[in-house]
């Protein structure tokens, strides 16, 4: 699994309720998403909105549903931290593709867009948060994190 980077510096942190929602708020997720990033570059705003879309939709998927997505924006290096808090503990993974098999890319798309990614175990709730982090510097798109 990838490592785990500070967040402790982003500045602000945006959220949004998601609990007792539908896969259909997507749509809004996505259009939150872009308003409150809009000094991000296009091109990286679409990295950004992938992963967004990715990681809500594994927690519909995969964790019993969102219920909260986290936001900031890093500025040195330039980043976007995205955090999805789900209410099960089993962790993504990085599956490989399968020509036929509908599903399963998800995890590694967002290993693809990002410079790292990682699981947060809430122990007390038996939840996760899973968090990732897209450069958002044009100069900074393929600096990639090892993986640990």
């Amino acid at each position: 699994m990838p490592d785990e980077t500070n967040g402790s510096s982003a500045s602000p942190m945006w959220s949004l309720d998601l609990r007792g929602s539908s896969a259909p708020v997507l749509v809004q997720v996505r259009r939150w998403t872009a308003r409150t990033l809009d000094q991000v570059d296009d091109a990286q705003l679409g990295d950004v909105l992938i992963v967004v879309t990715e990681l809500v939709t594994n927690a519909y998927d995969h964790g019993g549903g969102p219920s909260e997505i986290r936001m900031s924006q890093i500025p040195r290096p330039c980043r976007v931290r995205v955090e999805v808090d789900d209410g099960c503990p089993a962790h993504p993974v990085v599956a490989s593709p399968s020509l036929t098999a509908p599903g399963g890319r998800g995890m590694l798309i967002v290993d693809k867009l990002t410079a790292a990614w990682g699981v947060r175990e809430h122990g007390e709730t038996g939840g996760k948060t899973v968090w990732a982090e897209v450069a958002c510097d044009r100069a900074d798109d393929g600096s990639r994190a090892p993986a640990g």
